[in-house]
């Protein structure tokens, strides 16, 4: 209620009485907050009125009496007894060894012992209380948890990091290697079927060539391609491809994304701004529009002042070696029924006999030869290799003769067997059965045979 005439006490303004919209009577049992208390007092050292602070603070006057003739402070509302006080020491134990523990199991576990209040009775009091601890392996993984900005000077260091899409337009899982220059933010990214260390090697050097060079420094985590799994020591081949770049590695720290925290902008990005709404039906297509995208979109954000291409044209980069390194992608695939072997967007021939098996497809990065070999390793075919995405059906010659007649000789103008037709034994069958049996069993002799032999002697 407003005073007299609907006037507000003195010292109370416009924007104090938008405030009053608490009900005076909906005080809930007469508790206040350490942050109500601090503020009564001090609404009560400027000379409000107890009606007026009530009005303010939505409580009941007689709780602001009492706390403001020190009753009823937050300290020794606090300190009021708990239904939890008989199994505090024991709550305590169980969230030392489990800090994640669910207090439903927890509800279950003291049921046990005789605590007879509910669930949400036990939420409360373990909120009030502040009983679960805060977990010190948790606690800087959070988005909330204190980070601190790392200054990154100009060509001193690249972030890699796989970006994983589980559905596409084709049907197949995807992987993209994502490299961003962490002065700049300018990063590329190259589709690849496998996270493997050559289809790693086969990616790093056009995305190297489209960031300009190379930096004195890779930051990776702790993907299995660049770092021995359990261990901190770095995949040999890994190093000798960053040795033939002539750039230091530097490995993140375990479960801590936010020390690569460029790239992981950059796939974020990446993610929402272009493959939501992308419109791409195969791999070919889809790195062609990401190249597209990543220039004329991506380049173009503000950074200081400038552009993200204004500050990656500026940084001091390194020239890349004259061809990538020379690491070899293998991957599995099923021969159709036409003797063709699909890899990146193309269609290889290999002999009709391996027509419906599985071959290794194998192809070193930076040569321009496709080597087809069985699971054995025996090399059945070898080719040129097409365009990428060109769609080109590469067959020889000898290839093409030999499926040419193994479709003659399997031709045939009769017409499929029918599956529910009646065929019993033919009289031949049966009669190679009846052979098989004779010839199975031992030879009879004839009782008429022995009375003739007995008559004649």
């Amino acid at each position: 209620r407003r005073g007299r005439g609907g006037a507000f006490p003195s010292g109370v303004n416009a924007t104090v009485a938008g405030a009053y919209t608490c009900d005076p009577k909906g005080d809930p049992g007469g508790m206040l907050t350490q942050e109500d208390d601090v503020e009564i007092q001090a609404l009560a050292s400027r000379g409000w009125s107890i009606s007026a602070i009530a009005r303010h603070t939505g409580r009941d006057r007689k709780t602001i009496r009492r706390y403001l003739a020190g009753d009823g402070s937050a300290q020794q509302q606090e300190e009021r007894t708990s239904c939890l006080d008989p199994y505090r020491p024991y709550i305590a134990a169980r969230f030392e060894d489990d800090p994640h523990l669910l207090l439903s199991v927890l509800h279950r576990e003291l049921a046990a012992e005789g605590f007879n209040r509910g669930y949400s009775s036990l939420v409360k009091e373990v909120r009030r209380l502040e009983l679960r601890p805060i977990c010190p392996s948790c606690k800087h993984c959070r988005d909330k948890a204190p980070t601190v900005e790392i200054d990154h000077p100009p060509g001193e260091e690249i972030q890699w990091d796989w970006l994983e899409l589980e559905e596409t337009p084709w049907g197949e899982k995807a992987y993209v290697l994502v490299g961003a220059l962490s002065h700049s933010g300018r990063f590329r990214a190259v589709f690849c079927e496998q996270t493997t260390l050559g289809h790693l090697a086969a990616a790093i050097h056009p995305i190297l060539e489209g960031l300009g060079g190379t930096a004195r420094s890779w930051r990776v985590d702790r993907m299995a391609t660049a770092v021995i799994p359990g261990t901190d020591r770095l995949n040999p081949r890994f190093a000798e491809l960053a040795k033939h770049y002539g750039a230091d590695v530097a490995i993140c720290p375990a479960h801590r994304p936010q020390r690569k925290g460029v790239v992981e902008a950059a796939i974020k990005y990446l993610t929402r701004s272009w493959w939501r709404s992308a419109r791409v039906d195969t791999p070919s297509l889809a790195q062609g529009s990401l190249d597209r995208w990543c220039a004329e979109v991506a380049d173009r954000r503000r950074r200081d002042r400038s552009t993200v291409a204004g500050l990656a044209e500026a940084e001091p980069l390194r020239p890349l070696p004259p061809l990538p390194f020379p690491a070899r992608i293998e991957v599995e695939r099923l021969v159709s029924r036409s003797a063709l072997v699909a890899f990146e967007a193309n269609h290889y021939s290999v002999p009709a006999a391996y027509a419906r098996r599985r071959v290794i497809v194998s192809v070193a990065v930076g040569e321009p030869i496709l080597r087809i070999a069985t699971g054995a390793g025996e090399l059945i075919a070898t080719h040129r290799m097409a365009p990428a995405g060109a769609g080109q059906r590469v067959r020889t010659a000898t290839h093409a003769a030999g499926l040419e007649r193994a479709v003659l000789a399997a031709f045939t103008t009769k017409a499929p067997c029918r599956k529910k037709q009646n065929r019993p034994p033919s009289e031949r069958a049966l009669a190679e059965l009846a052979a098989l049996h004779n010839h199975d069993r031992a030879p009879t002799v004839s009782l008429e045979q022995y009375a003739e032999l007995a008559e004649a002697v």
